[in-house]
C-alpha cells in the first residue's frame, strides 16, 4: 500500500501533466480552495477529462489561469476555449465567482457555440443576470473591431434535479443532492466514463447519498474540514459548518461505506491543520488510498 500511496501523489504534483499520451479519463483538480482567500489554493473547481474534451464541476476564483495552466502542462482539452460544459453544485459563490470568467475568457479565446450550464434551481436566473450585467462588454466586443465567434459569449442554462442530467459519447452525468445548510437543493455529481467512474462531492454534511453514488467508484473527490482544529472554532461557526460540511472524522466513517478506489480530499478547511494533519485524521478510521488535493493535481 506505501508504494500505491507514493504512486498516486506523484501524478498528483503540480506540473505533473503527460501530454500526447492516452491515459483514459483524468481527474484534474483546479482549484481546491474555500472562501477564504488564500493564494496558494484557487476556488473549487473540478475538471473531468475524457477523450480530449472536459467537464467542469463549479467555477471558483482563478479558474480559467487554472485551466491555462493546465494547457500549457499539456492538458489540451482546459483550453479556456475549449471548456464548453459546467455542472454547479450550488449558487454559493465561492462556488460560481469565476463562472463569468468561464463565459467571457472562453468566448475571447474562441470558444464555438453556447456554453452548456447545469446546476440547481436559480442556475438559469444567475445565468440571464451575468449577461445582463455584461451587457457593455458583450455589445462593445460583438459590434467592434475584435475577432469573435458569433455565439461563443451565450449561456445555455438548465436547472436540474437528481437523475442522469447529461449524456454524450464519453460520458453519462448522474446528479444526486446533498445537505448543505440553508439551501433547499445542492448537488453533488457522478460520472461514469468507458474506463472510470468518478464522484464529486460538492458542499455537504456527510450525507448517505454520497456513499450510494461512489458504491465502490474510482474516484471519490470530497470536501473535508479538520476534525481537531473545529473545535477550536467559534461556537456559531461550529453550529454551521456542522451544517454544511464534513469533518475528517466523518469522512472517514463514510469512505469506509462509499468504497472507492481514490479518495481525493478537496475544499479543505484548515484551520491552521496541515495536509498531513487531515490524512492523519483520515486514517485514523480509513485505510484505503487517501490524498489531499493541491491547486492542479491529477488523478
Amino acid at each position: 500500500m506505501r508504494n500505491v500511496l507514493l504512486l498516486v501523489f506523484v501524478l498528483a504534483l503540480p506540473g505533473s501533466f503527460r501530454s500526447g499520451q492516452a491515459v483514459g479519463t483524468q481527474v484534474i483538480v483546479l482549484g481546491t480552495g474555500n472562501p477564504n482567500p488564500d493564494p496558494e489554493r484557487s476556488g473549487p473547481a473540478v475538471a473531468i477529462v475524457v477523450n480530449g474534451t472536459s467537464y467542469l464541476v463549479d467555477a471558483g476564483a482563478g479558474v480559467m489561469r487554472r485551466a491555462e495552466q493546465a494547457r500549457r502542462g499539456g492538458v489540451a482539452a482546459l483550453d479556456p476555449g475549449k471548456i464548453g460544459v459546467v455542472f454547479l453544485t450550488h449558487l454559493h459563490s465561492d462556488h460560481t465567482i469565476g463562472l463569468p470568467d468561464v463565459i467571457h475568457t472562453g468566448w475571447i479565446r474562441d470558444r464555438v457555440g453556447a456554453l452548456q450550464l447545469y446546476g440547481p434551481a436559480g442556475t438559469s436566473a444567475m445565468a440571464m443576470h451575468l449577461t445582463e450585467a455584461y451587457a457593455a462588454d458583450l455589445e462593445n466586443r460583438r459590434t467592434g473591431l475584435q475577432p469573435h465567434t458569433e455565439d461563443g459569449w451565450r449561456v445555455d442554462p438548465h436547472d436540474i434535479t437528481a437523475g442522469v442530467v447529461y449524456r454524450d459519447s464519453n460520458i453519462t452525468v448522474t446528479a444526486f443532492e446533498t445537505p448543505h445548510t440553508n439551501w433547499p437543493r445542492a448537488l453533488g455529481y457522478r460520472f461514469d466514463t468507458k474506463d472510470r467512474s468518478i464522484v464529486v462531492s460538492g458542499d455537504t454534511r456527510a450525507s448517505d447519498a454520497v456513499v450510494t453514488a461512489c458504491n465502490g467508484c474510482d474516484v471519490l473527490v470530497h470536501e473535508v474540514y479538520s476534525a481537531e482544529k473545529f473545535l477550536e472554532q467559534k461556537p456559531e461557526w461550529r453550529t454551521y459548518h456542522a451544517g454544511s460540511h464534513t469533518s475528517a472524522t466523518q469522512l472517514a466513517e463514510l469512505a469506509v461505506r462509499a468504497r472507492p478506489k481514490l479518495l481525493v480530499l478537496y475544499h479543505q478547511l484548515y484551520w491552521g491543520a496541515t495536509d498531513e494533519d487531515l490524512l492523519r485524521e483520515i486514517r485514523k478510521g480509513y485505510a484505503g488510498a487517501v490524498v489531499s488535493a493541491k491547486d492542479l493535481g491529477i488523478y
